[in-house]
């Protein structure tokens, strides 16, 4: 009988908070600046220059432990980790390993198997090194500083998942819960949010941890999730053929889908830590612990439980509707203006979500305005546009936010509510397709269809389909 083994996973997820300026400086983290544009001396290490923390970095930090049930230490400081990389300007790292400023903390995640809780070890705050160029060119490596001293939370769970879906979901509920405290943007994409993977096998049943490795390169879920098995299945190959899984960091391809060797993993020796003696210890007080729990937001688990409840929506919509930030406040903002939540529920569960499937986008690329949006509700919940109308104004509003008050009157959209004129049109459609009129009154259902879309179009689609069917059945009988 073959042995069954099961995968042992903790994740180190490194976090670029959005702060205006650098951890440590008054340098901009902008992205996208000219290379070493966005730098001074204390973040290109120059000597006799002094760093000074930014207050921010530490309040996104202490929010994010609130939010995932971390403690907070009331006194914490700055270590510096040495290693000599030709990105690392200081040829040290101002990071936190003795006194992080979180701890013991845990997220729950829900996944096929139900709820389970997951570990924080610590949340420690650290600056970002710059960023090697390879130039093939001149077959030269260029550094560009800007990304150095970009402030990072790292938060170090425990070894507690055992599945790539358990480490999505986990990824999936730090994500939301720091993008809805606005502490960042975390698009793996960019870099904004990355994960490193430590992963071990070991028999089923087995106490003692196997050898782990930890994967880097790693941005997005699909990659990870590969990565994951891949991984998994490499050391089980190694095991059942009576070889050692070594200790190292790898580093995965996900083209190739497959993972190779960088290095031999470093241990906390190895980085010669010691208390950074430029940084005075950090003492929270409890009026900046209360401040910023105050200010801690309405999370997705509780909104998704208050729409259910006052704004009876389906469980599965409100879980869509808050799976981001920006689609929670483009929702809320909406139906506060015009008071039809079900229907503002409606636009975004199908039209909204066609659309950002269509052009590849995420909802926080989203950039028309919530008032924008409920005029275009009101207009075709009063039917002055119809339905197919509305479907156009809306594609006009997401790609350039126009007022569809102006976009409806300047382009003649407005629906034909004259019955008047209708009851002519239709009579004439009548009387000019015998065939459907006879298929009528045989009971097939069907010709009234044709007969709708025969209107529809001699009034250029503007006219209002519950009065052209009312009146086509009123027409029909006394015939």
């Amino acid at each position: 009988m073959s042995k069954q083994y099961e995968t042992v996973i903790g994740l180190e997820v490194h976090v670029e908070l959005a702060t205006k300026t650098k951890i440590f400086c008054g340098c901009s983290t902008e992205f996208g600046g000219e290379p070493n544009t966005h730098t001074c001396p204390v973040c290109t290490g120059m000597p006799g220059s002094l760093p000074v923390l930014n207050k921010k970095v530490l309040e996104h930090a202490i929010a994010v432990g609130l939010a995932t049930n971390c403690q907070i230490n009331r006194y914490s400081k700055f270590d510096r980790k040495n290693y000599f990389y030709p990105d690392n300007p200081q040829n040290y790292q101002i990071s936190q390993l003795y006194l992080p400023i979180c701890h013991d903390g845990f997220v729950e995640i829900e996944t096929a198997n139900g709820k389970k809780k997951i570990g924080i070890h610590e949340i420690h705050m650290e600056e970002d090194a710059g960023k090697l160029i390879h130039d093939e060119w001149t077959d030269s490596t260029l550094v560009d500083f800007n990304r150095s001293g970009v402030p990072l939370i790292e938060i170090v769970s425990e070894p507690d998942m055992r599945s790539a879906e358990e480490v999505i979901a986990y990824l999936d509920k730090l994500k939301t819960t720091i993008q809805y405290l606005g502490a960042s943007d975390c698009k793996l994409q960019e870099g904004s949010m990355r994960a490193d993977v430590n992963l071990s096998v070991r028999e089923v049943g087995a106490e003692k941890f196997g050898t782990r490795t930890e994967m880097k390169n790693l941005n997005s879920f699909k990659a990870i999730a590969r990565a994951i098995e891949g991984e998994k299945d490499r050391q089980i190959s190694l095991i059942e053929a009576g070889k050692q899984v070594v200790q190292e960091t790898r580093r995965w391809d996900d083209t190739k889908e497959s993972s190779y060797a960088m290095r031999s993993k470093e241990d906390a020796q190895d980085y010669r830590y010691f208390p950074d003696p430029d940084l005075v210890p950090i003492v929270v007080s409890e009026e900046l612990l209360e401040t910023i729990r105050q200010r801690q937001p309405e999370f997705r688990e509780e909104k998704m439980v208050r729409y259910m409840d006052q704004f009876e929506l389906p469980e599965y919509d409100a879980e869509i509707i808050t799976s981001t930030r920006k689609l929670a406040d483009i929702f809320e903002k909406t139906a506060e203006i015009c008071g039809k939540p079900k229907k503002v529920s409606n636009w975004l569960m199908v039209e909204t979500m066609r659309l950002l499937k269509e052009k590849g986008m995420e909802p926080e690329q989203i950039h028309f305005s919530p008032e924008h949006f409920a005029k275009l509700i009101e207009l075709a919940d009063a039917g002055t546009i119809n339905s197919t109308v509305a479907r156009e104004v809306f594609e006009k509003i997401f790609d350039d936010d126009i007022d569809p008050d102006v976009y409806v009157e300047e382009h003649g959209l407005k629906s034909v509510n004259d019955e008047g004129a209708l009851r002519a049109e239709i009579e004439k459609i009548v009387d000019a397709n015998p065939k459907s009129v006879e298929d009528f009154k045989a009971g097939k259902k069907k010709a009234i269809g044709f007969l709708v879309g025969q209107t529809m179009k001699a009034m250029k689609g503007k006219a209002n389909p519950q009065m052209v069917n009312q009146i086509l059945n009123e027409v029909l009988s006394t015939k």
